[in-house]
């Protein structure tokens, strides 16, 4: 599993996987949350700006990625 250390309360989803390098740009981010390949602590997600906080984990394309502070 990976960590991304995010700065203030949050970030969003579509932002977690660009800075996680999942994904290329906002456009591929969005296409995957779309088509529910994202999801969020278990549970498929179809927000793109879905609030991700520390300790929550992102699961794409068989990548695990927690959110950490």
């Amino acid at each position: 599993m990976t960590e991304l250390k995010i700065e203030g309360d949050y970030i969003q989803l579509d932002k977690a996987l660009k800075f996680a390098n999942l994904v290329q740009t906002g456009g591929h981010a969005k296409m995957l949350i779309q088509e529910g390949l994202v999801k969020v602590n278990g549970v498929i997600e179809y927000r793109r700006g879905k609030k991700l906080r520390p300790g929550d984990i992102i699961q794409v394309e068989g990548e695990q990625i927690l959110i950490k502070n």
